[in-house]
């Protein structure tokens, strides 16, 4: 989830003729990126939550439009990463901490964080609903396909190897 919300970061950066100094991956840690310099603090700010939740919905509506298997690890993804930028932007404001500070100090209104907030943090909760059964749990139980849980897991692992290496 951190790394699809920095990515945001770079991309509104790129986009905007801004230039990365460092981005901060590393699992045991907060992730954040550094601008060396950023013409468009507010749209580079916003595009972190933004294509945070923007590009996991996408990639979960593609998988489930081609009928992959593991589409049902995309759509918890794709929840996982509502649910938390909801909550870090919709929450965050009140203590002005990370984006949400400099969303505020750069013309973005109370408000705003808490209407990304209160979209965003349900309609992950939302994604979540009825999905159990894909993990094995609910009343039918039934098994969870063997490779596509190693694959998750080898997966979260290399990022997270990853992180710790590179972050």
């Amino acid at each position: 989830m951190q790394a699809v919300h920095e990515l945001g970061h770079v991309l509104g950066a790129w986009l905007t003729g801004g230039r990365i100094e460092r981005v901060v991956l590393h699992p045991l840690t907060i992730s954040r990126t550094d601008f060396a310099d950023n013409p468009q603090p507010l749209l580079v700010v916003w595009a972190g939550p933004v294509f945070g939740v923007v590009a996991p919905l996408l990639l979960w509506m593609t998988a489930t439009t081609i009928k992959l298997r593991c589409a049902f690890g995309l759509r918890f993804f794709a929840g996982s990463c509502l649910l938390a930028n909801g909550l870090y932007i919709g929450f965050g404001s009140f203590g002005q901490v990370g984006d949400c500070g400099q969303m505020l100090r750069h013309s973005s209104q109370m408000w705003h964080l808490w209407l990304f907030g209160g979209l965003t943090a349900p309609a992950g909760l939302l994604l979540w609903q009825g999905q159990g059964s894909h993990f094995g749990l609910g009343k039918d139980k039934p098994r969870m396909n063997a490779s596509i849980a190693y694959g998750t897991f080898a997966v979260a692992l290399s990022l997270f190897l990853f992180g710790l290496l590179h972050g």
